[in-house]
């Protein structure tokens, strides 16, 4: 994607395109000429999610998933290979919670490689975002993101194991993306969270057997839609107001 003059103040000059990596047109990319580029689908979901977008924001998604394709082939970040899969199971998958954020700050709790915190603190650029992990590789390549991305002033890497985190304030909301059994992330969560807060736990088929062993009150399980993507997707929202 081309560096349009003009683009939004706050935002760093283009990142440097790294390796031979380059999604933005069907001659650079590896994907077949038939099928559509990442950043044309990706311009497709967030319409169909609802979300807006501006062209400098898409162009930060797309090069986080470069970014997230050139440390994938020597640290193994995740098993999504397909740079177009990595924008549906990684970045759609992700921006799909968008609308159930309470506000800010926002912890992701087990953030991996940056899931989904990267993608919705490009997507949410009024917001802070603590990005929490214990695994030394990943929160390497988060903090290289971050950087990379321009996020630094507002996005903090954090590299510790979510029972023994002790933050300097409380969160709005806090998210996770399935790293844990739901009672599990309650009872780590709960002494986080502001009143009011929102705990919102990404997960695959609706957990049944989670939900009924959950000591939490009143939970609420919304079924997401995934552009693109034909799985189960269920978030599991914990309130306390």
């Amino acid at each position: 994607m081309a560096w349009l003059p003009g683009m939004g103040a706050g935002w760093p000059s283009p990142p440097t395109v790294l390796g031979t990596v380059t999604f933005d047109t069907p001659q650079e990319s590896t994907l077949s000429a038939t099928r559509d580029t990442p950043s044309e689908c990706l311009e497709r979901g967030l319409t169909e999610l609802g979300l807006h977008s501006t062209l400098e924001q898409r162009h930060y998604l797309i090069q986080f998933i470069n970014l997230l394709v050139r440390w994938n082939q020597s640290y193994n970040l995740t098993a999504v290979r397909d740079p177009m899969e990595m924008v549906t199971r990684h970045l759609l998958d992700s921006l799909a919670v968008t609308p159930y954020l309470l506000s800010s700050p926002v912890l992701d709790l087990g953030t991996g490689p940056g899931l989904p915190g990267i993608p919705l603190a490009i997507i949410q650029p009024a917001s802070r975002f603590v990005l929490l992990d214990s695994n030394g590789k990943k929160i390497r390549f988060v903090r290289q993101a971050a950087m990379e991305l321009g996020l630094t002033a507002r996005v903090e890497v954090i590299q510790a194991r979510m029972e023994s985190y002790r933050p300097r304030e409380k969160f709005a909301t806090i998210v996770s993306r399935a790293v844990a059994e739901l009672e599990a992330l309650w009872q780590a969560s709960a002494p986080l969270l502001t009143t009011p807060g929102r705990l919102l736990i990404m997960k695959g088929r609706r957990p049944e057997a989670e939900l009924t062993a959950l000591s939490a009150p009143h939970p609420l399980c919304h079924r997401l839609t995934v552009p693109g993507l034909d799985a189960d997707r269920h978030l599991i929202e914990i309130r306390r107001d």
